[in-house]
């Protein structure tokens, strides 16, 4: 079996090409997951193929990462709108990334919206492989009608719903055809001698040795075919499925793809997709790259339970052969995406690892019962979904989650709820803010209680002063002629360390110096529960009368963004009183730029917000903690209200 991903954007017709792929010949077999990716199952030319339909959007590229990594070959299907070839740019970055042979196919050409020059020249900003037009469209007036196959030089008329018919290339069309069939060979001839020899001596290479040189020329990935079509019409579908057939690699090549992290002869299966459904647990799709496999086989370093097949969910009895997708029934120890041989799974490359998720969430149970299940739940969604990471909110422990943005939030929930029977709500997690004060204040504190029997006593001198940023708590003592004995000292710091937890604003104090620097004791009422008492009591009378100051966090942010919307980011993150650090172009990625900025933690809902809608749901952002900053005025005292002192007064 073969299998090929096809991928691209929202709204370019995805789902419908494969559908018509699969129909050339025969009935499909189609399954789909409750993640939104369908896996279609069919024959061409007495040939088994596997095609992955994976998401639109941009916060499923987690998917599209996953599925390339079990594919002979891609399909990037766009649409005809030079305009909108930026939209393609993530996932050309992530075939590139990949290593994987692609095919471009501009769909929806019955409705043209720009030249295919313009659209070429467009997704060419963000490839580092040549993109090469394979066929020009024959037009009557404003529609295309046909197209010519630049290697063949036949041309075709398209037909409605059927295949289409073979023409004389129009008059009109005969010298556009030979100009780009130039540019189509010139391009070819980098990457193979003899043609460029040919090209030099004016010789005219016959078609098949070309489609030879072309096909080997894909398997090696070295360049990007371009055809177009329009699939709803089922026009340009055959050309497609031919020159997948002919120029995509065998299955044999993605073993030798794969093979960076594990031994090539030790790979026996990849795999790439996992989901939960109510009473049957968890399903793998995994393909197998050794003959061999079968339920109680060695995969992974556990045993395979039952199989079935991908396309139509039907028992498989024996062995499946390389190169077969099929679903893994309860076999929990299989990893969602991972490369496996008989005794273990093995991380997959780097490449595959989801763009950060920006969109953080508190999710809240709905019952006492959804509460208990619920870390347990999140721990095995987030085992089948790489995209999401899952934490604990600081201060309340609450589950804090990590998603791509609100449509992988809202299938989070809907799966929690449909599958797991877990009910939950949502808010924003509370922002982490601090306190320290701006100016020092000593203190005498003497505990004392009479309780009957033995009683308390503890009495301390403190000197408390403010630290430079970033120091955090530091304790010291300078008592003299053992006021305090030496057994009581750390007693007084534990205390003061107590105190910090909360300040007189409500929230956790740092950058401050304690210093005990006198105190007495009672032999028999003295101990260290005592002086902790008086140590912490010491510490929270002293922060209260040292000007205390309310302090945000700063973070750092990477925006990694196509370069036509750098220009933008400038007005973005000053308007979060954000401070720019300067871009970079990003190495990794042809046409994309890294932004640097600062920000205030308070803002980043917003700026994946704002993120989003600048840049058609394409940058996303990573973050790191960078300092606390002082904050006054009216913006501090309604944070003070919402989340620290005020906050628990209401």
């Amino acid at each position: 079996m073969r299998c090929v991903t096809v991928l691209g954007p929202s709204q370019t017709g995805k789902t419908t090409l494969v559908a018509k792929l699969a129909s050339l010949e025969g009935t499909p077999r189609k399954s789909a997951s409750p993640y939104g990716s369908s896996l279609t199952e069919f024959d061409f030319k007495d040939e088994a193929w596997c095609a992955i339909d994976t998401p639109g959007a941009n916060e499923a590229l987690a998917l599209a990462q996953d599925a390339l990594l079990v594919s002979d070959a891609c399909i990037l299907c766009i649409s005809p709108t030079p305009d909108e070839a930026v939209l393609a740019a993530p996932y050309l970055r992530a075939i590139e990334a990949s290593g994987t042979p692609c095919l471009i196919f501009i769909n929806r050409m019955d409705e043209p919206r720009g030249r295919l020059r313009d659209v070429i020249a467009a997704l060419q900003t963000y490839s580092n492989h040549p993109l090469v037009l394979r066929q020009v469209p024959i037009r009557e007036g404003d529609r295309i009608v046909g197209s010519c196959d630049l290697i063949s030089e036949r041309a075709w008329r398209y037909r409605e719903g059927q295949p289409s018919a073979l023409i004389e290339l129009p008059q009109d069309a005969v010298e556009r055809e030979h100009e780009a069939r130039a540019e189509m060979l010139e391009q070819l001839s980098e990457f193979d001698d003899w043609l460029l020899e040919e090209l030099i001596e004016d010789r005219e290479p016959a078609s098949d040795t070309l489609f030879t040189i072309s096909s080997r020329i894909l398997k090696e990935n070295r360049v990007i075919p371009v055809l177009f079509g329009s699939a709803s019409h089922s026009n340009g579908i055959m050309r497609l499925m031919k020159a997948l057939r002919h120029e995509a690699p065998p299955a044999t090549a993605l073993r030798s793809r794969l093979a960076g992290s594990v031994e090539e002869a030790a790979l026996s299966a990849v795999s790439f997709h996992a989901y939960h459904k109510a009473n049957v647990g968890k399903t793998v799709l995994v393909r197998a790259l050794a003959d061999g496999l079968k339920q109680g086989a060695p995969l992974g370093g556990a045993t395979l339970g039952p199989l079935q097949e991908a396309g139509n969910g039907k028992p498989i009895s024996g062995s499946v052969e390389a190169g077969s997708v099929f679903a893994a029934l309860k076999s929990d120890h299989l990893p969602a995406t991972a490369l496996l041989t008989q005794t273990a799974s093995v991380e997959p490359p780097d490449w595959t690892t989801p763009p950060t998720p920006m969109l953080e969430r508190i999710l809240v149970p709905g019952s006492e019962r959804d509460e208990t299940k619920l870390s347990a739940t999140l721990a095995k969604l987030a085992e089948t979904d790489r995209g999401l990471k899952v934490m604990q909110e600081e201060g309340t422990g609450a589950a804090l989650i990590c998603a791509q943005g609100p449509v992988h939030l809202r299938d989070l929930r809907k799966t929690l709820s449909e599958v797991f029977r877990v009910e939950v709500s949502e808010r924003a997690p509370n922002p982490v803010y601090r306190e320290t004060i701006s100016k020092p204040s000593d203190v005498r504190y003497r505990h004392r209680k009479q309780t009957g029997g033995a009683g308390q006593f503890a009495d301390v001198q403190l000197s408390v002063r403010p630290n430079e940023r970033g120091q955090g708590f530091t304790f010291g003592e300078s008592v003299k002629g053992g006021t305090v004995p030496r057994n009581y000292i750390p007693a007084v710091e534990a205390g003061a360390r107590e105190a910090m937890e909360k300040g007189p604003l409500g929230f956790q104090v740092v950058d401050v110096d304690v210093v005990l620097t006198d105190g007495q004791y009672h032999s028999v009422d003295s101990s260290d529960f005592a002086f902790r008492t008086a140590g912490k009591m010491g510490v929270k009378q002293a922060l209260s009368q040292a000007s205390a100051v309310l302090m945000q966090p700063v973070v750092r942010v990477e925006i990694h963004i196509p370069s036509v919307y750098s220009g933008g980011m400038v007005t973005l993150v000053s308007s979060l009183k954000g401070q720019v650090l300067g871009f970079d172009r990003d190495e990794n990625a042809k046409g994309w730029d890294i932004f640097r900025a600062l920000v205030p933690g308070g803002v980043l809902d917003e700026l994946a917000r704002s993120l989003r809608s600048a840049t058609q749901g394409i940058g996303h952002f990573s973050k790191t903690f960078d300092h606390f900053e002082e904050l006054y005025g009216k913006e501090a005292d309604t944070i003070i209200n919402a989340h620290g002192a005020g906050a628990h007064a209401h």
